[in-house]
Parts: C-alpha cells; structure tokens; sequence
C-alpha cells in the first residue's frame, strides 16, 4: 500500500514536471518572433534583434531575408509576425494593404556599383538606363575600358530592384540578366567579376574592389540622399498583418527608439526617418517635409 502511494506521488510529481516543462516551451515559442523580407533591411533586423535579447532575454528574434514581395507575402498570409519591405505595400500585386499596419523604420540609399576594372565612376541617369536596357553593351562607350558589360539584376521579387526601377528605367523593360536575391551576393560577384555592373544598398557597398558610381556629378551619399540631390533611396518598412501583439509591439517600439535609430541606424550606414527633410509617398511624389 506504502510503495502503492509512493508511486502514485511519484507519478504526479512527473506529469506535474512535464507540464511545466510544456508550459515553458509554450512561452518561448510564444516570445518567438520571426521577421522576413528585405535583404536591404536584413543586416539592421539582425543586429537590433541581437542587441534586444540583450535587455530581453526570454525573447527569440529570428531574421530572414528572401525579398520585400516575400516579406510582405509572408506576413499578409500570417505565416511571420513582421514582414520587412522597401516598398509600400500598395505597390505590390496580390497584397492588401489594408489589412497590414505599416512602421517607417529607416530609409536607405541605393547605389549602382560597377567592379573597378570598368573605370568608370560616373554615369547621366539617360546612361545608366541604357545600360540596364540593353542600349549600351560596353564600357567604351561611357568613358570606360572596351570591355563588355555584364548586368547582374535583382530577383523579380526584390524591393531594391522594384525602386531602381520605378526611378531609372521608368518604365522600360530591362534586358534579361542573371538574377540574385540578396544585396551579399550582388556585392561579391561584382567585386570579383570584370565589367559587372549592379545596384546595392548603402549599408552593403563597402567592398574595395567595387566602384560605387556617381549619377549626373552627384555622389552617393547620405547628406544627398536627406535633402533627395540623391534619388536613389526608399524607406525601409515594418509590416504586421492588423494591430501587433504584445511582444511584437515591444520590438517595434525599440526599433523606433532613441536607441536604434540614433545609434545603430547611422552606424550601420541607414538614415533615420528624422534626419530626412524630405517624405516619398507610395507614387515616388516626393515633397518637403
């Protein structure tokens, strides 16, 4: 009777063990936040989630890139809590963008980028559009080496193209080209692939074998990009599917502080919001703040 009961109480305290246990998963994979979409956003994403768990150990941020069409798609269909685009969601085709709340986290340049064996540092905006449509084939024709141009563009589905795009070709078609996903990637084949040319995010163009080209005399810089002498820029947003949770609200609360956007936003090569004396809505209309 005596071993009976101290089975018993045995067995309680296990099963007792195994719900805590369970319980404790549940509030992790409840502080579970996972963020997907731009590769332009990516390194800001990654390095604030690491310096939130810092001060908020029990949370779990998880960031992955994919493109600003996947980021959007992701969070619309509930499968992410925040998806991460550089474009408005109004742009996009099969995205309601009713049904998502948006967060300007930061805006961030673009910059075409040729590998340095071109040489070439500056191109007219008329240039640059005939290289990506085919028009021009080689670099002798710009100022540059005779050597012929290979064009590396971005995936269909990436935001940074989607903005190249709208503001350089303005509506021509571009010619067919490898496609990467990721500003990474593009910076790597560029650096080490002669007569490349590409466009990258600021935050990426830190590579010396890659010549970040000028358009028109003007330079690639961020004091440019603030007062729009440099068109080349979009916002980086944060998308959640209706009102956040708790926890998500938390994370997009730090992302907008002092913190981050004075700190780790020019850090990292972004802008904040605050710093632009200019606003772009979802038509490329830009006009003073």
């Amino acid at each position: 009777m005596r071993k009976n009961f101290k089975f018993k109480i045995a067995a309680v305290c296990g099963l007792l063990a195994i719900l805590i246990g369970l319980t404790g998963c549940a509030n992790n994979n409840s502080n579970k936040i996972t963020v997907v979409g731009s590769s332009a956003m990516q390194l800001l994403a990654e390095q604030a989630g690491n310096d939130y768990r810092l001060s908020h150990p029990d949370s779990n941020i998880v960031v992955q890139g994919g493109g600003s069409g996947t980021g959007l798609s992701q969070v619309q269909a509930g499968a992410v809590e925040i998806g991460t685009s550089d474009v408005f969601a109004e742009t996009q085709k099969g995205i309601d963008a009713k049904k998502l709340q948006n967060h300007l986290v930061a805006v961030v340049g673009i910059v075409p980028i040729v590998n340095k064996s071109a040489g070439v540092s500056n191109l007219s905006k008329q240039q640059l559009s005939d290289i990506f449509t085919g028009k021009i084939t080689n670099w002798k024709q710009v100022g540059g080496k005779n050597q012929t141009i290979t064009v590396i563009n971005r995936s269909k589905g990436s935001g940074t193209r989607g903005t190249f795009e709208g503001l350089v070709l303005n509506g021509k078609k571009p010619i067919q080209a490898q496609e990467q996903d990721s500003n990474g990637t593009v910076r790597k084949i560029v650096s080490s692939t002669p007569g490349t040319i590409s466009y990258i995010s600021f935050p990426y163009a830190n590579d010396e074998n890659i010549q970040k080209l000028s358009i028109d005399g003007i330079k690639p810089t961020n004091k440019n990009v603030e007062t729009n002498r440099w068109h080349l820029w979009s916002y980086e947003h944060i998308y959640t599917k209706g009102k956040p949770n708790k926890n998500v609200q938390k994370f997009i609360d730090y992302m907008l502080g002092s913190k981050v956007q004075n700190d780790l936003v020019p850090k990292l090569g972004y802008i904040s919001i605050d710093k632009m004396q200019v606003e772009r809505d979802s038509n490329n209309h830009v006009v003073q703040k």
